[in-house]
């Protein structure tokens, strides 16, 4: 899902939960050669649903796009957390963007199962907020998952 250490954010900033979709519909538009409004849109689109601030100071953002062939991710470490409308009301620093393919059902459940249980490791969340450097980031995050495959 994490194809390198550009997929890794560090230390982003951003004014709230709009302005920080839309940075990191940016990067994964770029990243992934993906439609940036779309996926903005898409993105908002999930959060009216609910908020995927699933707690801890975490959230999982997620959309399905067409043109992509599997699940792809961007991993973001916040500078300052942003109200994320969060279920436990606590704002977020961590972030997991994930997109999946348009008619990705299992699969995309999957991935977005594997994030979760990637994040609920404490202490693993507890080294993701003390690193500031995004290749550090990285090898946290694809040391913890050994077989994980480049996307």
């Amino acid at each position: 899902m994490l194809p390198g250490p550009d997929a890794v954010l560090a230390c982003v900033k951003a004014s709230g939960k709009k302005a920080l979709l839309a940075e990191l519909a940016s990067r994964a538009a770029s990243l992934y050669k993906l439609d940036e409004r779309r996926l903005f849109d898409r993105l908002l689109e999930r959060e009216r649903l609910g908020s995927t601030g699933i707690g801890g100071g975490i959230a999982v953002p997620h959309a399905r796009m067409a043109g992509l062939t599997t699940p792809v991710g961007l991993f973001a470490r916040l500078g300052q957390p942003v109200d994320f409308d969060a279920i436990d009301e606590r704002p977020v620093d961590i972030m997991f963007l994930l997109v999946a393919p348009e008619g990705a059902g299992a699969d995309h459940l999957k991935a977005l199962a594997r994030v979760s249980r990637l994040l609920r490791d404490r202490a693993l969340v507890d080294k993701l907020r003390a690193t500031d450097s995004a290749d550090a980031l990285y090898a946290l995050l694809v040391e913890t998952v050994p077989t994980q495959t480049a996307a």
